[in-house]
């Protein structure tokens, strides 16, 4: 299933959640794979693929820290010799109907989960143009095609992923580089569960495939994007929200 062999990605937002799980099955199709986040949170992840026999290697960053984000790409070549494969999926909330919310957690949001990839991308397309392929892959949410009440800064960073990678892809499509978005719906992770059992009935409920996605679910999307299989595929938001919007 969708080979990765030979092939060098950098995953953000990797300590947990969705992007742990990306992570980890680049990883078992033969990725080497650097898994980026705060601190030294990424540590445990990246050990555990390694004790299951793949290559990975941590990198602490605060997404937000541009002079530091935009050095990763260049350092990624330095070791490996190439970068195949970006994947942003570092993204926070902070929810609050918009009569009271914070500029500061307006920035916040903007900030963490739509400049960081524009900062990631435009420090790794020169060498995927030079290099004639590349995958540019990145998370936004069924929120940022939707709406949600109390998100309008999380659905705004969202929403501008996709006509960012929408813009993007036509940029550099020439060179073998592809660009695409994945969409998820419900995921079942830390942060869902902290929403408690309520919200997550009312959730199911519209859910035509009737459950929350799985981790798994998003990983397998962000795989087979990564692929060669998909190399005919850019501009994309796939979706993973088991048909609660289309």
């Amino acid at each position: 299933m969708f080979g990765l062999s030979g092939k060098v990605a950098l995953v953000t937002g990797a300590s947990r959640g969705i992007g742990q799980a990306v992570a980890a099955r680049l990883a078992e199709q033969g990725a080497t794979v650097v898994l980026a986040a705060r601190g030294d949170h990424a540590g445990t992840a990246a050990a555990d693929i390694v004790a299951s026999g793949g290559r990975a290697e941590a990198v602490g960053i605060d997404v937000t820290d541009t002079a530091a984000l935009e050095q990763i790409p260049p350092a990624i070549i330095e070791r490996h010799g190439r970068l195949d494969i970006l994947i942003s999926n570092a993204g926070i909330t902070r929810d609050q109907l918009l009569l009271r919310m914070k500029r500061d957690d307006w920035d916040a949001v903007i900030a963490t989960n739509l400049t960081a990839s524009f900062v990631l991308a435009q420090a790794a397309i020169r060498p995927m143009i030079k290099q004639r392929a590349g995958r540019i892959i990145a998370v936004s949410s069924v929120v940022g095609q939707m709406g949600n009440a109390g998100q309008t800064n999380y659905a705004a960073s969202k929403a501008g992923l996709i006509g960012f990678a929408k813009a993007l892809a036509r940029e550099v499509a020439s060179r073998n580089v592809t660009v695409n978005v994945i969409a998820p719906g419900m995921i079942d992770t830390d942060m869902t569960r902290a929403l408690g059992e309520k919200a997550h009935t009312a959730w199911t409920e519209q859910i035509p495939l009737g459950r929350l996605g799985s981790v798994d679910d998003v990983a397998a999307a962000a795989c087979f994007l990564a692929s060669d299989e998909a190399a005919y595929i850019t501009g994309h938001v796939l979706a993973v929200n088991g048909g609660m919007y289309m």
